[in-house]
């Protein structure tokens, strides 16, 4: 993986572990909505960052959110959690989503 930031031209690339499953994440779709187009099921529930099912580690890469604060506290933030169903990939990712499904 690059870790090439978007404004390059480059759509990111997400990799969810432990499936090892690897899909594109274009700016238009949250990490959530691109998995679902590349048949992979990540846990959700709420879609818009509330109830937390989507919850997962970001081992590598940054994301950036549809919304001005997610569900997050700052000390998760801070330790790499993130919520898919608002985050929009910035560079290529690597989640630690142990729920994760291929479809």
């Amino acid at each position: 993986m690059s870790g090439e930031p978007r404004d390059g031209g480059v759509t990111p690339r997400v990799v969810v572990e432990p499936l090892g499953a690897t899909f594109d994440a274009p700016p238009e779709l949250t990490v959530l909505e691109a998995a679902q187009f590349a048949r992979i099921r990540l846990p959700r529930l709420c879609r818009n960052g509330t109830c937390r099912t989507c919850l997962c580690r970001i081992v590598s890469g940054t994301v950036h959110y549809t919304i001005e604060w997610p569900g997050l506290t700052r000390e998760e933030k801070a330790e790499g959690l993130t919520l898919p169903c608002v985050a929009i990939a910035q560079t290529d990712l690597v989640l630690d989503a142990p729920d994760a499904q291929a479809l």
